[in-house]
């Protein structure tokens, strides 16, 4: 016997439509989609299909719906999701509904990016990249506020107790980050600032990080948070 899961996601009623699309923009084929006497929709894109059933009063600024995506290939999938998006709006979507985030690697050694449909449902996509059953929160100061400021601001959607973490190492005195900490740091900071509507304070921390001066190998371990700073930046 073989089973399968399949989510089940709540969606406003008259969005039905543009969710559907947004999931076009990713490469899901839309297999069912009706809009009365109820709205509900289908889609699939290989073995992931979901589900998504209308609700006239749902907010989905008040979103917390999800569901997690396993893969081999993350980072091919994180290139098809920003190309989709893109081709779809003009633009790749970084803030509001709908969005992608970064790629980047976990302290709990998964590989992984959050992308939302415009209905505020966080699919979350990833690829276990360490052989440890559940590694242990790194204990280093900085490696400690990186893990702790993502936990918060994408798994608790927390922004201000991400900031908080963020603005307290970066004050230390009697210890400093590593230049790539510091840019990991800094693109976080600014990400969350923008993620809150705060655009001047986030330019202010985004144009900080790219003013972080690093070398070649530097630049290579900084690499995902180099490609968000750029997507902010642009």
């Amino acid at each position: 016997m073989t089973e399968k899961t399949i989510p089940l996601l709540p969606c406003r009623t008259e969005l039905i439509q543009s969710v559907v699309d947004f999931y076009t923009a990713l490469g899901f084929e839309t297999t069912h989609l009706q809009k009365s006497p109820y709205a509900y929709a289908v889609v699939e894109r290989g073995a992931v299909e979901i589900q998504l059933y209308g609700m006239k009063e749902y907010d989905p600024a008040a979103s917390h719906s999800s569901c997690y995506v396993l893969t081999d290939d993350v980072d091919g999938l994180h290139t098809a999701f920003r190309s989709g998006l893109k081709a779809a709006y003009g633009r790749i979507p970084t803030r509001g509904l709908p969005r992608i985030g970064p790629l980047k690697d976990m302290s709990y050694g998964v590989r992984q990016f959050l992308t939302t449909d415009p209905t505020g449902n966080t699919i979350r996509v990833g690829q276990v990249i360490s052989a440890e059953e559940a590694p242990s929160a790194p204990k280093e100061t900085f490696a400690r506020a990186l893990h702790m400021a993502d936990l918060f601001a994408d798994s608790k959607q927390d922004y201000p107790g991400a900031a908080r973490i963020i603005d307290r190492v970066l004050n230390l005195e009697d210890e400093q980050p590593t230049p790539v900490q510091r840019v990991q740091l800094l693109v976080l900071r600014g990400d969350i600032a923008q993620r809150v509507g705060d655009a001047e304070a986030a330019r202010a921390w985004l144009e900080e990080a790219g003013a972080v001066q690093l070398g070649p190998e530097e630049r290579e371990t900084a690499r995902d948070a180099l490609a968000r700073l750029g997507d902010l930046l642009g």
